[in-house]
């Protein structure tokens, strides 16, 4: 399995990101099966977040993988979760940075982990009212308590990620964003500068590069996915050039076209992890294979323009 660098952490972690958002919707043999799949694969790094399930997801995966404290597998396991979503009654009712709030949150993630840190703490969304000495107060906190070993953000730009590392000084590992072929403006606005087209409009500050400048990993969320939630782009009428053009480029490096989606993201240089959202195992051994192969410059290009992007 091709291994990326996280951030500045020291962490070497595996390509492809295993994202646990759907694990609730498998029994606990089905859970079982899924991760172990998934730890034969040589694929140790699990995505988590407090609200995934309202916290089911992150109980039944300590359950399948009999979790506890002194469990030696815990050391063999890269966990990452996210806080600052906050819910009443099953409804999201905002966004909350506070410094209690995160101190809470995390002191739950741990209990439902059964485990007594986290490799990564990631802040879920912006948040309006964020006081980021605040922030920087809870992960001082965390860090010297041992709960947190690092810290991160997701869908955060340029800017918002300069405001919070002002006042935290130690660098941020990661920035997860949505990211597929289909969603890419990412990209996009930096092959089309200066152009008086849509493709062009920056919506993000700059971010890919930011990241790039700072050693921050990015993160894809959603990669088979366009819109926002709207669906998988795999196999759909929607795309017809898109997935002929997956299906052929795969098919000359024996890819599914879904796997060759996921290689389309790995192929930039800037290190990007996809985070795989699939519970199904044969699926996964499927994506899986995409650390192994590297798309040619030819190839890269002849699928983001099948995806309906532009060239100047």
């Amino acid at each position: 399995m091709k291994m990326l660098p996280i951030g500045k952490t020291g962490l070497e972690a595996p390509a492809l990101a295993i994202g646990c958002m759907r694990l609730n919707k498998l029994d606990k043999p089905g859970a079982e099966r899924f991760l172990k799949t998934a730890l034969d694969l040589g694929l140790n790094f699990f995505d988590h977040a407090d609200i995934y399930g309202d916290g089911t997801c992150e109980s039944l995966f300590a359950e399948a993988l009999g979790l506890s404290l002194s469990s030696d597998l815990r050391e063999r396991l890269i966990l990452q979760s996210k806080c600052g979503i906050e819910k009443r009654d099953g409804h999201i009712i905002g966004y909350n940075h506070s410094k209690s709030y995160i101190l809470r949150s995390v002191d739950a993630i741990l209990k439902r982990l059964k485990t007594d840190y986290l490799d990564l703490l990631i802040l879920h969304r912006p948040d309006a009212l964020t006081d980021p000495a605040e922030v920087a107060e809870a992960f001082d906190n965390l860090k010297n308590a041992g709960k947190v070993h690092h810290f991160g953000v997701s869908n955060q730009n340029a800017s918002q990620i300069a405001l919070l590392q002002k006042h935290w000084k130690e660098p941020l590992a990661v920035n997860q964003l949505q990211l597929s072929v289909t969603n890419c403006t990412l990209i996009s606005s930096g092959i089309n500068v200066n152009l008086a087209n849509d493709a062009a409009i920056d919506r993000d500050g700059g971010t890919l590069d930011y990241c790039r400048l700072n050693d921050i990993t990015i993160q894809a969320w959603s990669p088979l996915q366009y819109g926002f939630f709207e669906g998988s782009f795999i196999g759909s009428d929607r795309f017809p050039a898109l997935n002929h053009a997956l299906e052929e480029i795969g098919a000359a490096h024996s890819l599914s076209p879904a796997a060759t989606a996921i290689a389309w993201l790995l192929r930039h240089p800037a290190g990007i992890q996809p985070i795989a959202g699939t519970m199904n195992t044969a699926h996964l051994r499927y994506l899986a294979a995409a650390a192994e192969v590297t798309l040619s410059r030819e190839e890269w290009y002849a699928i983001y323009l099948a995806a309906g992007n532009q060239l100047p």
